[in-house]
């Protein structure tokens, strides 16, 4: 039987009464924004759905997505649907590519500003992707927070509001601008930016979950790097992250530490890269030659801050380094791995293996 019925707005939308459940006609009109959570059964989902007023019923949400696997599937996040849609309206849109909203994944090795590479190609930092998560257009309004509005955000914040860890707050404002006091602190991982924050609710809800992912990942004010503070192993994390892959982190952790405690400039490449708009894999003579406080081949000890989004690999690396005695490595096979010395006679060896190796 199909039945009509008269909805705020004077429009008529038509639902069926099959088997004993509502079902709206057509593909609906208008926007709605759904929140899909963890552990969310498609029960659960059509619930909301039907709170939402996207269908008519739970039941015709269900019945519709019984055979369609995709539903079985559907990840957390925020899905931008439509009002009034009929049951398959609604199971296809929420399974197809274009429904998922505020998406925000941030990998590790990326920093906060956006880094030009060699041959000219962009990649995001984590201003640009925070920017372009938080937008979607919510009936005709566009929901986008620019990369200026999350910057000055960052900067007049109050670090502590924004949820950084009490042992961040004096060390983070040695960076070079106060944009960039967050650099380190927001953990990788996959986000669910909610269109509509303001630029203080999308960073906080980062913040936060990342206080929680380093915490996790073993660092905190009591648990750090051998003779180091929480901040100081965050730094060394971030160089550890820039520098190597995952499974030559323990030693290149351990070569950090070791040229510390020895006095020995650390002379990483991924320091001078920092402040470089256009960084390259070997840095060039004159960059090595600036002064500044990232320049660790002129300064001793470690940058002011971190240099990069640390995997919690990395931290795990930096806060419990590899045994051992080396004080050098280069970076001397074509996927990635690095060869490790203790005297620096040894470390020109590995040099000169690299170049035969074609590696640089």
């Amino acid at each position: 039987m199909l039945v009509l019925v008269l909805l705020s707005g004077g429009a008529w939308f038509g639902y069926q009464k099959i088997f004993g459940y509502a079902d709206y006609d057509g593909s609906g009109e208008g926007d709605a924004l759904v929140q899909v959570e963890q552990g969310d059964t498609t029960s659960a989902i059509g619930a909301k759905l039907t709170d939402a007023g996207v269908v008519a019923s739970t039941r015709a949400f269900v019945k519709a997505g019984a055979e369609n696997t995709a539903l079985s599937k559907i990840q957390q996040g925020y899905y931008l649907l439509r009002q009034h849609m009929s049951g398959e309206s609604a199971v296809d849109l929420i399974t197809s590519p274009t429904a998922r909203v505020g998406r925000l994944e941030i990998r590790p090795y990326t920093q906060f500003d956006d880094i030009t590479q060699p041959d000219g190609k962009v990649t995001p930092g984590v201003f640009s992707l925070m920017s372009k998560a938080s937008c979607a257009t919510l009936n005709g309004k566009s929901t986008c927070i620019s990369v200026d509005q999350l910057r000055k955000t960052v900067a007049d914040a109050d670090l502590k509001a924004l949820g950084a860890p009490d042992w961040a707050l004096a060390d983070a404002g040695k960076a070079l601008s106060k944009d960039k006091r967050l650099e380190g602190l927001i953990a990788p991982g996959v986000y669910d930016v909610k269109p509509g924050w303001s630029a203080t609710e999308l960073i906080t809800e980062l913040v936060k979950q990342s206080a929680d992912a380093i915490q996790a990942a073993g660092l905190t004010a009591q648990n750090t790097g051998p003779g180091m503070s929480p901040y100081q192993t965050l730094i060394i994390a971030s160089l550890i992250e820039r520098e190597a892959i995952t499974p030559d982190f323990g030693k290149i952790s351990r070569v950090i530490y070791n040229r510390l405690s020895q006095r020995i400039r650390l002379q990483l490449d991924s320091t001078v890269n920092y402040v470089l708009d256009r960084p390259t894999l070997l840095t060039k003579p004159e960059d090595r030659a600036k002064s500044g406080p990232y320049n660790t081949y002129a300064n001793y000890g470690l940058p002011p801050t971190p240099i990069a989004v640390p995997s919690a690999d990395a931290i795990k690396a930096a806060v419990s380094p590899t045994p051992g005695d080396w004080a050098y490595f280069v970076k001397c096979e074509k996927d990635g791995h690095s060869c490790f010395a203790v005297t620096n006679d040894q470390h020109n060896e590995n040099k000169h293996l690299a170049e035969q190796r074609g590696v640089y």
